[in-house]
């Protein structure tokens, strides 16, 4: 099975080399019919073919055009207290991906700790998540996390968050690239932004902005910053993130864009000796513990183990053999277009108080 830093390295075409070049052949055939679902699929409801079901309070959908991670989480967390601040009833629905039967994936698990007072519905059946959150939990707004491509359920507010750092999925959709659907899937967006907007220049953040316009020329244009708040360890303790500046620490995560993540690092000045990538939403087992143990223990010299909060939530231990392991916390910060979001989301706050 290939792992996803080896993909990545090959659809971008970092990797190079004669079995390089095979596979992305390879990848370019299984392409042609993976794409003609997606848009066979996405014809069936641009025409009406297909069901839409409409919810009987507001919905709000954060997605993404990608596979891996591009900061919803982030963006889900920020748009509940926004809407709690305003005494509005609010609940969280997914899908619950990469849980185990009968568990809560470990999305759901950061959620909750961040955010005890607002329910987190998983169900791979989200219209009826919605239903249960309205009729059972008395929710009268809903955040629909990775709902882009869930065209069941009529949203209110379609958000779309793109990756500065890997914004159209090396030009291809899966399994070429890494694009769930084609970019001009866009113009069904309200709302695009940038996340890790702070990680590339200007000018870059222009040239992507102008290409997401031809695609969705009417779409809000957003971009946001995934700033450090804290470093805490899984008994709850906490200290600022300047307080590993300038030491060496070792780094592992199962999310779907590691480099982001080795950015973040670097950017609180850490010296990263190395960062072990697992794959998206991993599951631990003792013998991930062990196997990371000792890889940090043949690293020299490293004052810490860091890792993502959605890795600490399963993870649970303080320390990797003698070393102290801290999850980093991040907050989103609007850098620009919050006054254009705020003007979208509060009209969904009068739809919740005539509702009521």
């Amino acid at each position: 099975m290939i792992i996803p830093a080896t993909f990545r390295e090959i659809v971008s075409g970092e990797r190079s080399g004669p079995l390089a070049a095979l596979s992305r052949v390879a990848l370019r055939g299984a392409e042609v019919p993976y794409r003609a679902a997606v848009g066979w699929r996405n014809r069936r409801f641009d025409r009406g073919h297909a069901t839409v079901h409409r919810a009987d309070v507001p919905v709000l959908s954060v997605g993404n055009l990608t596979l891996g991670g591009t900061g919803k989480t982030p963006m889900v967390e920020w748009l509940a207290r926004w809407f709690r601040d305003r005494d509005v009833r609010v609940a969280i629905v997914s899908r619950g991906y990469g849980a185990e039967a009968g568990q809560r994936n470990d999305e759901a698990l950061e959620l909750e700790q961040k955010l005890p007072d607002v329910p987190h519905l998983q169900n791979p059946d989200r219209v009826a998540a919605v239903q249960t959150a309205v009729d059972q939990l008395d929710a009268r707004l809903i955040v629909l996390d990775d709902g882009f491509q869930h065209r069941r359920l009529w949203r209110d507010l379609d958000i779309v968050m793109i990756d500065a750092l890997e914004p159209f999925g090396y030009g291809h959709v899966f399994p070429r690239g890494t694009l769930r659907e084609p970019i001009s899937s866009l113009a069904r967006a309200d709302l695009i932004a940038l996340s890790r907007s702070d990680m590339v220049e200007p000018s870059r953040r222009e040239e992507i902005r102008r290409e997401v316009e031809r695609h969705a020329p009417n779409a809000v244009w957003l971009e946001v910053a995934h700033q450090p708040r804290s470093l805490i360890s899984a008994g709850d303790a906490e200290q600022p993130p300047e307080s590993l500046a300038g030491r060496r620490v070792a780094a592992f995560c199962g999310i779907g864009n590691p480099q982001g993540f080795r950015h973040t690092l670097e950017s609180c000045g850490y010296e990263v000796a190395d960062l072990y990538e697992l794959p998206d939403h991993h599951n631990y087992r003792r013998r991930d513990i062990e196997s990371l143990t000792a890889w940090v223990e043949q690293l020299q010299d490293v004052a810490a183990v860091v890792c993502t909060h959605k890795d600490l939530v399963k993870l649970r231990v303080e320390r990797l053999g003698q070393i102290p392991l801290w999850a980093m916390m991040i907050a989103l910060e609007i850098r620009r277009g919050t006054a254009e979001l705020e003007e979208k989301l509060r009209p969904l706050v009068g739809s919740t108080q005539r509702g009521s």
